[in-house]
């Protein structure tokens, strides 16, 4: 292990990153970080109080009035040098995220860092971006303008399939627009959280930009998200978990960002390249051990196509490599504890009582958490195994015949953060773009994305938007100022207050 990451020895000081130094938890409580491809221990931490939030709060909204006040060309500049710092330790930040993942190294080295890495420059660019309306005379007698302005300390909360992407996606804009930020990222997963916000002190960043909180949910999550020096509350987890945020957050009356669970679809109409599909769904479902929000996990296939689209999946998701997440040629790591590998076979094991399970649906004899590729068939639009969001390597395929069949019955969930379709029809596909409720639609592929755009949901996938420009609507204050432009005493609205015509 400690030629991989020697994390025990990294975060000797502790697995807190609070005003630009590392210091213990003071709840009283350990936890160890477990790497799930062999269940040995990487790291013993002690977990974030509420006292430990609240002097990460501190420092945060210390360093807001200096961060708020750089110009946008010294912001950009410090986060220019914060992607570079991230480039040069690039191998040391996709060596911790397999560890403490399982993820396989060649997805850690090829889509999460330097996936982060991109998202870091882009926003370098943006921040010198942070535009309002330009002036105007709208009234006649006065010249109207907007100004962009930073909230203030944002509370963030993380998940841990994308450690270190979501501290990216929490931290980035936020910083950008000028705001300070505490991101709790989760106990299981925080390596990478803390070596992106030391990697942000030495680009320059001023202490107290970013601060990382590591505890538990119920305890320095929950204060977190309610503490009244915080004005503004992003999290990315489960729908039932961002409830339970949303009624603390709105509590306290708080700008509020949720990203939270998906299921999504992936319809594939008859004229379809068969091919691409089969390929598309196998890469879209087993991506990150299938704990991805946006992961494929109900595919719709018009009937002709239905029973080779099955066959095809089954034979592709038998050729995928389980293995060592640092042997390059792993294509699929484990899960990221016991506990999920057996919640992922709960599912699976009760479907058997209502479907086929078409291939997988077994865990090999092993010491760590994984759980073969699996395919389900012939479950019906109302089970659980359709309707309920899995986070596993597990895809269901349903057919359907009528496009507007296929059309219902990607929309038939609580959920709509992603969703793909296939065919060569541009009418078709036209129609599916529109008419699928997700925010987020690929057309002949599923799951890339782009720092450049948007990602978030409807429904019950929340609201708000990560990446992009659109992101900055989440984490600024849009003032209006108006000038009168007639220096008249007494205007001639004011007869509609006081006095005569």
């Amino acid at each position: 292990m400690g030629d991989r990451f020697s994390a025990q020895d990294r975060f000797a000081a502790g697995a807190q990153y609070i005003g630009g130094e590392l210091r213990p938890g003071t709840s009283g409580q350990r936890h160890s970080v477990i790497d799930p491809a062999t269940g040995e221990q990487v790291l013993t931490y002690d977990l974030a109080s509420t006292a430990d939030v609240d002097a990460a709060v501190a420092a945060a909204g210390a360093a807001f009035p200096g961060w708020a006040g750089a110009t946008p060309g010294e912001r950009s500049d410090a986060m220019h040098g914060f992607a570079a710092v991230l480039a040069e330790r690039a191998e040391e930040f996709a060596q911790a995220e397999s560890l403490q993942c399982g993820k396989p190294i060649k997805l850690s080295r090829e889509f999460d860092v330097p996936g982060s890495i991109d998202n870091t420059a882009f926003f370098a660019g943006a921040a010198r971006h942070l535009a309002g309306q330009s002036a105007g005379e709208y009234s006649g007698d006065h010249t109207s303008y907007v100004r962009r302005e930073p909230i203030g300390v944002v509370g963030s909360i993380a998940p841990w399939n994308y450690p270190l992407q979501m501290a990216a996606w929490k931290v980035l804009p936020a910083i950008a627009a000028g705001n300070t930020i505490v991101l709790k990222p989760a106990e299981l997963t925080p390596l990478t959280s803390l070596l992106f916000a030391q990697a942000a002190t030495e680009a320059g960043i001023p202490d107290g930009v970013v601060n990382i909180v590591t505890g538990a949910g119920r305890d320095a999550g929950e204060h977190l998200v309610g503490h009244p020096d915080v004005a503004m509350t992003s999290f990315t987890g489960s729908t039932a978990v961002g409830k339970r945020v949303a009624e603390i957050a709105t509590s306290t009356v708080k700008r509020l960002h949720l990203e939270l669970g998906g299921k999504a679809p992936f319809v594939v109409f008859d004229d379809a390249d068969l091919e691409a599909a089969v390929h598309g769904a196998v890469a879209g479902a087993l991506i990150n051990t299938g704990q991805d929000c946006t992961a494929a996990t109900r595919a719709y296939v018009q009937r002709p196509l239905y029973d080779a689209f099955v066959q095809g999946v089954a034979d592709l998701m038998e050729t995928v490599r389980l293995g060592d997440p640092f042997d390059e040629s792993t294509d699929l790591g484990p899960l990221i504890s016991h506990a999920q590998r057996d919640r992922v076979a709960g599912f699976v094991d009760r479907a058997r009582g209502y479907a086929r399970v078409v291939t997988g649906g077994t865990a090999p004899e092993n010491d760590g958490a994984y759980y073969r590729p699996t395919l389900i068939a012939d479950a019906a639009q109302d089970s659980e195994i359709v309707q309920s969001e899995i986070f596993g390597p597990v895809l269901v395929v349903l057919p359907f015949d009528s496009d507007d069949e296929g059309i219902r019955l990607a929309n038939d969930t609580p959920y709509g953060l992603a969703a793909s379709a296939w065919s060569r029809d541009v009418y078709r596909t036209g129609r599916a773009t529109r008419e699928i409720q997700a925010g987020c639609v690929w057309i002949n592929d599923h799951i890339p994305i782009l720092s450049e755009m948007p990602h978030g949901g409807y429904k019950a996938s929340g609201f708000g938007k990560d990446m992009s420009a659109y992101s900055f609507e989440e984490y600024t204050q849009v003032k209006h100022v108006m000038y009168d432009n007639t220096a008249v005493a007494r205007k001639d609205w004011h007869r509609t207050v006081f006095g005569p015509r």
